[in-house]
């Protein structure tokens, strides 16, 4: 389960150290292999283990290559998807145009988003979080039926 908000920095190779909690379970799920993409709605990366980015290329697989739209979301999402290998210490390489996309550079956040991770350059994340906070309360829970009776 991957949760949680942590504040990392980049190293000057543009590696990213994933907190010491996660890595065990990374290595046994996945051998330390990631997939990292970009976010089509978001300014931020999305890191999935290999498990579960194969689950999202099967449906990516099942879209018309025919169809523009369709073809347009695989376009974006397989063709930014890098393969990223966690090394002993933990870390992996995030590549220049993914970096370049979410404007990384030295203060990010990694969020947890249960099955994979979000990578936010940190002013961005600050920014989203306030604005998430703000719209929540008057997003009309009332109109999604699976928030409906949702509580905390």
């Amino acid at each position: 389960m991957l949760r949680g908000a942590h504040a990392i920095s980049l190293d000057t190779k543009g590696r990213l150290a994933i907190p010491t909690r996660f890595r065990d379970s990374l290595h046994d799920e996945c051998d330390g292999l990631l997939i990292c993409t970009i976010d089509i709605s978001n300014p931020c990366l999305l890191l999935y283990p290999l498990a579960e980015w194969e689950l999202i290329e099967k449906k990516l697989r099942a879209l018309s290559s025919t169809n523009p739209v369709e073809r347009r979301l695989q376009r974006v999402l397989l063709g930014h998807a890098a393969e990223c290998e966690l090394d002993a210490q933990g870390r992996f390489l995030i590549p220049g145009p993914l970096r370049q996309h979410a404007g990384l550079e030295k203060k990010i956040m990694l969020v947890g988003q249960l099955n994979k991770f979000e990578i936010w350059d940190d002013t961005r994340w600050q920014q989203q979080i306030s604005d998430d906070l703000l719209a929540l309360p008057g997003e009309g829970w009332e109109s999604s039926e699976r928030l409906r009776d949702f509580a905390l």
